[in-house]
């Protein structure tokens, strides 16, 4: 058939089973919102670039689907820039296409270009200037199959303004021919046996798991070779939800403001089973005695990441969904007794998390996080996802919410970038419109993107939004007075705003509670409410996330003490 460019990107979402973009139009892609408009596409307008394609990064955390933005070209694509790379740092598959000026302007500074592809090639997985309409289809096919497949993640596409125009005849290619790259990630089984071995030969073994499980849906895997070994687990944040907490072998998460018992556990651990995590600054400490007395098998799809941080003793190379099934497998042609072999230092390793967990005091009226937390964690089911944008509000999050599925806790984890929440939560409600979602926030970050308070009041998507209200930049304040000697400088946010006020200006239902009793007796009818909500929770300004690791210190150089 012959269509013109605009209509053969969308001919190619439909083909790719896209249900739904977020986007901004702006004038070189005013073709392709034409198209839109006359096919009733499925869209919401955002109401900023970076809105959008934090958008379609919840959506696809929350789904496993491929997330997709849509912007204009200059302005509107770099607007994006944020969102990628925090889609890039987490492994999360979108596919983000923008506009270009048209090829006889390209090169040439002309009104509104920006070169996308020179910017955004540290930041994605792949991406691609279409020059010529002819190549369209194939590109994005090859788009979605790269976003999709193997370490997953972003892909640009960067679309001339005239080959939105030119018609040609569309033709969608039925394979995939990359040189290079097949998508598939199958190793080599002899380094599961020596996994094997090693495992065989440890006394003090800990399994140390990551987003890498979420990922490759293979949390159930995950959790049976747990009960085959009965040894200690921990997660990193971006593992949260693939482990059931309560789990008796599950101590918490590790690192900076991790478990006291996970800390402790990997620094006297004589083997640790890394699987599908990245060894990150945040949860190693001091690198240089990470693990000292621990051997380290590192379970990994991704060959840049072996050794990249961390120095490891045995690797298994491939996709989780490929590894963990034959791990398993092996683990029960053994005779060994694991769980009893092990019961000893899995206790161990508990008490000493029964001596320092998580905690809060409850003394005084005013509403501590930790108990603001735990209550709604109490609250919520199996089919609440939790969305946290970065700060003390995250690591509070993620110690006192009980996720106990995967894609229940979503976070930017590895760029850290506060204004993802709202229009993260929002992407992960339109993506799962039969879950709850429960938005956690600060007072800082909600201010990065708060015009997606329309949006959602617009579209009537039902977010709860909870704002952690400490007038301060949390964590920033946190630090300058453990290390700076009180000194505030430009952390305090002490000025006039009214976030009950603002979301009522945005046609969206605002609380204020500021006592610890209304956790009782306003929270829960808040929370059950129909529809879109503002809840903003007083809380102490000088409040500490504990325990924490110092900035070059060792894991088990934590500083201790309730929240």
């Amino acid at each position: 058939m012959k269509i013109n460019g605009a209509q053969a990107v969308l001919e190619c979402l439909k083909r790719e089973g896209v249900d739904l973009v977020f986007g901004y139009p702006g004038g070189v892609v005013l073709k392709l919102y034409d198209e839109i408009y006359k096919a009733n596409f499925p869209h919401i307008l955002t109401g900023h670039e970076q809105g959008a394609v934090h958008a379609a990064d919840g959506y696809a955390r929350a789904t496993g689907k491929v997330g997709v933005v849509i912007a204009t070209s200059g302005p509107g694509a770099a607007n994006l820039i944020t969102g990628i790379a925090t889609a890039n740092m987490d492994s999360i598959p979108l596919v983000c296409i923008t506009g270009q000026v048209a090829n006889p302007a390209i090169g040439k500074d002309s009104f509104q270009e920006v070169d996308v592809c020179g910017i955004t090639t540290p930041i994605t997985k792949h991406n691609y200037l279409v020059k010529d309409v002819r190549e369209l289809p194939r590109i994005l096919k090859e788009a979605f199959f790269i976003a999709r497949t193997g370490r997953t993640g972003p892909v640009s596409i960067d679309v001339a303004a005239d080959v939105f125009n030119t018609e040609f005849e569309f033709n969608y290619p039925e394979d995939i021919k990359l040189r290079g790259y097949t998508g598939k990630y199958i190793g080599d089984e002899a380094e599961i046996d020596a996994a094997i071995q090693a495992i065989a030969a440890s006394e003090k073994p800990i399994i140390f798991y990551g987003g890498g499980v979420t990922l490759s849906n293979t949390s159930d895997e995950l959790r049976s070779i747990i009960r085959r070994l009965g040894c200690p687990v921990t997660s990193t944040i971006m593992g949260l939800g693939c482990v059931d907490p309560n789990d008796k072998h599950y101590l918490g998460f590790a690192g900076m403001h991790g478990a006291y018992a996970a800390n402790m556990a990997i620094q006297e651990s004589d083997l640790i089973i890394a699987i599908g995590m990245r060894f990150s600054d945040r949860v190693t400490g001091r690198v240089a005695d990470f693990a000292p007395n621990a051997k380290i098998i590192h379970f990994e799809l991704d060959p840049a990441e072996v050794n990249k941080n961390v120095r490891v003793d045995y690797r298994v190379l491939g996709d989780l969904s490929w590894s963990l099934p034959i791990l398993r497998a092996k683990l029960d042609t053994l005779t060994t007794d694991f769980e009893t072999r092990y019961s000893n230092w899995l206790q161990a390793v508990l008490d000493k998390g029964n001596d320092h967990p998580f905690g809060y005091s409850v003394e005084g009226d005013s509403i501590k996080p930790g108990a603001l937390i735990t209550k709604i964690s109490e609250l919520s089911d199996d089919n609440t996802i939790a969305v946290t944008d970065v700060g003390q509000h995250q690591m509070w999050a993620a110690q006192f919410f009980k996720a106990k599925n995967p894609r229940q806790f979503l976070t930017s984890g590895g760029l850290g970038t506060m204004g993802f929440g709202l229009p993260a939560a929002m992407g992960a409600k339109l993506g799962c419109p039969h879950k709850k979602v429960v938005l956690f926030t600060g007072d800082g970050s909600i201010m990065m993107n708060i015009q997606e308070l329309a949006t959602i009041a617009d579209h009537d998507i039902d977010v709860k939004v909870v704002i952690v209200h400490n007038f301060i930049l949390g964590m920033v304040g946190q630090w300058q007075r453990l290390f700076y000697n009180h000194h505030y400088s430009q952390s305090e946010l002490k000025g006039k705003r009214d976030f009950v006020k603002i979301a009522e200006a945005m046609g969206i239902k605002g609380y204020r509670l500021d006592k610890a009793e209304e956790l009782e007796t306003r929270l829960p009818e808040i929370l059950s409410s129909e529809g879109p909500a503002v809840i903003d929770v007083i809380v102490p300004e000088e409040e500490n996330v504990l325990p924490m690791v110092p900035g070059g210190k060792r894991l088990d150089q934590m500083v201790l003490g309730t929240n």
